[in-house]
Formats: structure tokens, C-alpha cells, sequence
């Protein structure tokens, strides 16, 4: 990728051979002339004649990506040639199937009747079972009130017509597998906007609040938008979230940080045990979101439970990028990020392998260092766990949305033109593969309803998101979505590939259930490219909520089991009939786990860095990249 510096900076001297002379060519000392056009090896490019004509180059190419930016921060982040490809691929496709067409019609025909035969049994009786229930996770219309005429009837309508568009965007032959996803997300955007449940006037629970409170929910309603517009004009987080500062209320795991560079602090935390386990522990979160997801409250801090249980526990806190990080890659976390910090960990707990954790892109970081680290002979882990993290970007879940060739060349464009991606882009993309979660039934509930919904710690957490910058975030979309290069093993470490194959340490692999940013089958792969030993556990919950999942809390439940490197693969299908499911937290087995590959001497705890090797005690924790 290049960075809009100038072009001459980009030029490289362009050397090209001389076809044989003829006899009658110059002697020894003319300058080389490059061959004629239809001589150039196959696939070669003509030389390029001088530096007016690629400065040109450049400002055509910078003219393309200013156009792009602009237009895609329009379209809040969306690409609209993506959107214009996958609905003509849709419609000429519809178009040349009059099957398909045919089965619609019928289809259409058949819910009208239906949709009619349920209005004339309620004219009856008022208790009548609906004719279809809303999808698994779909909480709009639980209230009583929507079982009553005529919200059953907006209701019923309704899902019959989500139900209907889903019909029209899937199954129409020869539409490719990802336009269809686009079609069927931009079908179920339109329809979320158009539910009834987003109305006052055809909502039976925001009538009932308004004739109880005579009105008053409206009034409220408007000062909770008036709150959130002010927030959001002025960069502030929502409302309730000052109640939760790293340092005060989150994050204060009592630690000091023992190294800092350019892209990490890192973390050392305060032993509470008198001898703690020989092998320190090594948390590489993800730099999409701040490192104290693992350190929130003290009673669901995964960062505490660790230390309580006589661990000594490392972890990345990394800085938040702006626009003169632009130039900073993906291989620059891994050097000054993994590499960086493992030395230092070796530094403070000498001669002691380290068991590393990595969250999210912090796992998939996690396990290009490792699988490096085995290709170089590096022995220094002593296991590895990727929690929530995925190395097969094939099926990459509901993101793919967003991941195409033109939407790829759409964000680049953007993050060229201010040196990072934003916070609110992302959380953007996030919350639309939700909408219906995260956008419309908030603003049912805090606008039309009258209520906030309390601020929580992961609330707030994850209203404090970060930046990442162009460079990186362009060869993570380009190298692993798009290209799939770390599965296949052509992702690039010190100008050789790395093969997750290479990885010599034990894993264990953590996904969750509802996750939509690294589903779990997709995250079960790494069960088929690993030559290691593999402990699978799939628990409760999402990509967050099901990572913080501390002891004692209820409705948890997981399922766990152990692939050696001999051991025959099973689909993920296969391995969820058959694995057994264990109610409670995961985190007791991942300590069991970390017990079982650990030696069994207990040890006095290292000191708090090590100022005689370059490690002094920066500072108390959470450090200063955090805020």
C-alpha cells in the first residue's frame, strides 16, 4: 500500500535490458535503449520514460482515492459501487429466472392468505396463535400487547414480509454467494427501519407508557435525543459512562507498567499470592478496543482472577493511533507489540516460558507470532490461547459484508485520506449487523419509551474505542479477509511465509456462541491448520459478554474438548452433537488448563520490572496509552 507521501519517494530505478545489438548498433558506451513494446517479455510493463510521467501517474491515482474517500464518508463507510454490483448481480439474475419470479408470486399469494385467514379468526377471538413467530432472537414484539388486534395484525404482516424478502434475496440462481449477503443485508436494514415497533402509533407498549404517563415519556424521550446529540456533536461518551474511568472505577488491578515504546505499554500486575506458578502469563488484546476488557470491575476482571490464582500476569496496553501513524504495519505490532513485550517479560522472569493469550485481532496476532516463533526455533511460549480470534478468514461471518474488492478499495481510499480509521466507522459497521439490537430498539427505549437502559462496565468500555491506522488496517483487510494468506500460508514474516503448521506449543482456542465478529465455526479451523494439540471450548454468549465470563455469574454454560496432533478432524457441526456441555464459567478450565501445561513448582513471585536491564517501573497501572 502507498502512503500519499510524494511521488518521487515511491520511484525506484527502472532498468531494463538491451535486445542483442545489431551489427551496425553503437559501439561500447551507448546507452542502453530499451527494446521495442512488442519485444517486452509477456506481462511486462513498458519502462517508464521519466518522473514527469509518473508524478502524473501518482495525482491520477490520488485524484481516484480523494474521490472514493469523499464519497464513502457520505455513505458512512459503505461503498456505493459495492451496493450498485450486488443488486445488479441480484436483478439480471431475477430477471432471466421466471421460475424464481413464479415462486414469489406464489409465495406472496400464500402469506396474503394467510396473513388474511389470521385477521378473520381475531375479529373472533382475540387469543389466537399467530400464523408466524418472530426469528430466534428477534425481541420486538414480546409484549403481550402485540398479541391484541390490530398490533398482532402489524405484527403478523410484518414478519410475513421479512419473511418474503428473505425468499427474494436468496436462491435466485446464478447471484454470487456474496452479493446475495449484501442483497439480504440492505433488505433487512430497510425492513428493521420499517418495523411497527418504531412507531408510537402503532406500538401497543409506547401507547400504553404514553396513556400512563400522560404524554410524559415523550418529554423525556426528547431530552434523552437532545443528551445524545449534544454527546455526539461534541465527542463526549454517553450518557453514564463517566461513572466507569480506567484508573478509578475500571481497570485497577493494582500493577505498573515496566516498558514502553512507541505502540505498547506494557502491564506488569501485582502478585496476591506468596508463591505464584513458575510461567508467566502474557494477555495480547486487540488494539481495535482498549486493553481493559480483561481488567473491568474487580468482580469480572479476568486480569484479577488470574493474579488471584497465583499467576503472574502480563498485558499490552497499546496507543491509540492518530494520523502520523499512518505508515505503521501490521508486522509493526507484531515486532513492537508481541516481540517487544515477550522480551521484556523474559528480562523480569528469566529463563521461564510464558503461556500468551491473545483476544480478538490480538489472537490472530498472536498466532502469526507464534507460528514465526516456531519457524525460527524460538522457544519461548509455552502454550498459546486465542480467545474469540480467527485464523481461516474464509467464512468470516457477517464482516464479509463489508469485505469485497470495491468496499475494501472504498475504506483504503478513506484511511488514505486521514491516516487512520475512526472509532465511529467502526462502531458504525458493528452496530448495523444489529440494527435491530443496537440501533432501533435503543431509540424505541430512550426515545419513545422515556427510559435509559443503566450504563454497565462493558457499556462504557465499549464506548471508549480507538483508532487504527491506514497502513495496518489496509494489509489486515487486503492479507487475511480478502486474500485469506495466514491459512493459506503465504502471510509474510522477515520476507518468508509463516504456516500455523509451524506453531509448537499447545492451544487453547476460545469462541462464543452469538458471536458476529469471529464466529465460531470460523474460529473451529484452526483445528484443521494447527499441527499441535488443540483444547476446542465453546461457551455462552458473544464476542464480548461471552470472553467476560467470570464465576458465579448465571446461564453460563460451555462445551470443551481435546484434539491431539493424531487425532482424526471433525466438522463443527459434528464436534457441537457430539461435545458435552458443562454449566458455569470457562474461565476455572482455561486455569486448569494453564495448571495442566505448566510446571508443577510453585515459585516466589519476579520483582516489578527489572530496571537493571532496561525494565524500570514506569508508573502505576492502567499506564497513560489507555487514556
Amino acid at each position: 500500500m502507498k502512503s500519499p507521501r510524494t511521488a518521487s519517494q515511491h520511484l525506484s530505478p527502472v532498468i531494463a535490458e538491451a535486445a542483442p545489438a545489431p551489427d551496425d548498433a553503437a559501439g561500447p558506451g551507448a546507452p542502453l535503449q530499451a527494446p521495442p513494446a512488442d519485444v517486452l517479455p509477456p506481462g511486462a510493463a513498458p519502462p517508464v520514460e521519466s518522473l514527469d510521467d509518473t508524478l502524473g501517474e501518482e495525482s491520477f491515482r490520488a485524484m481516484d482515492r480523494t474521490v472514493a474517500a469523499s464519497v464513502v464518508m457520505l455513505t458512512g463507510g459503505l461503498s456505493p459501487s459495492a451496493l450498485g454490483l450486488a443488486a445488479m448481480d441480484w436483478w439480471i439474475h431475477l430477471a432471466a429466472a421466471p421460475g424464481k419470479r413464479t415462486e414469489l408470486a406464489v409465495k406472496a399469494a400464500r402469506k396474503a392468505s394467510r396473513l388474511m385467514a389470521h385477521m378473520a379468526a381475531a375479529t373472533v377471538a382475540k387469543d389466537q396463535p399467530p400464523c408466524i413467530e418472530p426469528l430466534p432472537g428477534d425481541h420486538r414484539f414480546r409484549a403481550e400487547g402485540w398479541r391484541v388486534p390490530p398490533f398482532s395484525v402489524y405484527e403478523q404482516a410484518f414478519l410475513l414480509t421479512q419473511q418474503w424478502w428473505h425468499n427474494v434475496t436468496h436462491e435466485v440462481p446464478g447471484v454470487s454467494p456474496h452479493h446475495e449477503d449484501v442483497m439480504s443485508f440492505v433488505a433487512r436494514q430497510w425492513l428493521d427501519v420499517a418495523s411497527p415497533s418504531n412507531f408510537p402509533l402503532t406500538n401497543p407498549e409506547v401507547l400504553a407508557r404514553t396513556a400512563e404517563t400522560g404524554g410524559a415519556n415523550f418529554v423525556e424521550g426528547f431530552r434523552n435525543w437532545t443528551q445524545d446529540v449534544a454527546r455526539a456533536a461534541t465527542g463526549r461518551p454517553p450518557v453514564g459512562a463517566e461513572a466507569f474511568q480506567p484508573g478509578r472505577t475500571v481497570a485497577v488491578t493494582p500493577g505498573e507498567v515496566v516498558y514502553r515504546n512507541a505502540l505498547i505499554e506494557l502491564i506488569q500486575y501485582a502478585p496476591t499470592t506468596e508463591a505464584v506458578a513458575a510461567e508467566p502469563v502474557l494477555l495480547v488484546p486487540a488494539w481495535i478496543m482498549k486493553y481493559y476488557i480483561l481488567d473491568l470491575s474487580p468482580v469480572n476482571s479476568l486480569i484479577r482472577y488470574l493474579v488471584a490464582q497465583g499467576r503472574t500476569v502480563f498485558c499490552i496496553s497499546w496507543r491509540n493511533p492518530t494520523g502520523a501513524d499512518r505508515d505503521v504495519s501490521l508486522d509493526d505490532y507484531r515486532r513492537l507489540g508481541v516481540m517487544a513485550a515477550l522480551d521484556a517479560v523474559e528480562a523480569i522472569a528469566p529463563g521461564r516460558k510464558v503461556h500468551a493469550a491473545g483476544y480478538c485481532l490480538g489472537g490472530t496476532l498472536l498466532a502469526i507470532a507464534a507460528a514465526a516463533m516456531g519457524r525460527a526455533g524460538d522457544r519461548r511460549l509455552a502454550s498459546a490461547t486465542l480467545l474469540a480470534a480467527q485464523t481461516d478468514f474464509s467464512e468470516p461471518g457477517e464482516l464479509a459484508l463489508f469485505v469485497d474488492d470495491s468496499q475494501v478499495y472504498a475504506l483504503d481510499s478513506m484511511m488514505w485520506l486521514k491516516g487512520y480509521l475512526s472509532a465511529d466507522q467502526m462502531a458504525g459497521a458493528f452496530q448495523l449487523l444489529r440494527s435491530n439490537d443496537l440501533v432501533w430498539s435503543r431509540r424505541v427505549r430512550d426515545y419513545l419509551m422515556g427510559d435509559r437502559a443503566p450504563m454497565t462496565d462493558l457499556m462504557a468500555w465499549n464506548a471508549d474505542a480507538t483508532r487504527m491506522p491506514y497502513r495496518m488496517h489496509a494489509e489486515y483487510l487486503k492479507r487475511l479477509y480478502l486474500d485469506n494468506d495466514l491459512a493459506a500460508g503465504r502471510f509474510v514474516v522477515d520476507g518468508r511465509p509463516v504456516a500455523l503448521q509451524n506453531i509448537r506449543v499447545p492451544l487453547f482456542v476460545v469462541a462464543t456462541e452469538r458471536d458476529h465478529v469471529a464466529p465460531w465455526r470460523s474460529v473451529y479451523k484452526i483445528q484443521h491448520l494447527a499441527d499441535t494439540a488443540v483444547t476446542f471450548l465453546l461457551t455462552s454468549g458473544g464476542h464480548n459478554a461471552g470472553i467476560v465470563s467470570e464465576p458465579g455469574a448465571t446461564g453460563r454454560h460451555f462445551r470443551v474438548t481435546t484434539k491431539s496432533a493424531e487425532d482424526l478432524c471433525a466438522g463443527p457441526d459434528e464436534w457441537a452433537a457430539t461435545a458435552t456441555a458443562k454449566a458455569g464459567s470457562w474461565w476455572p478450565e482455561w486455569r486448569a488448563w494453564l495448571d495442566a501445561s505448566s510446571g508443577a513448582a510453585r515459585v516466589s513471585p519476579p520483582p516489578m520490572g527489572a530496571p537493571a536491564k532496561g525494565y524500570p517501573p514506569l508508573g502505576p497501572a492502567p499506564g497513560t496509552y489507555v487514556f
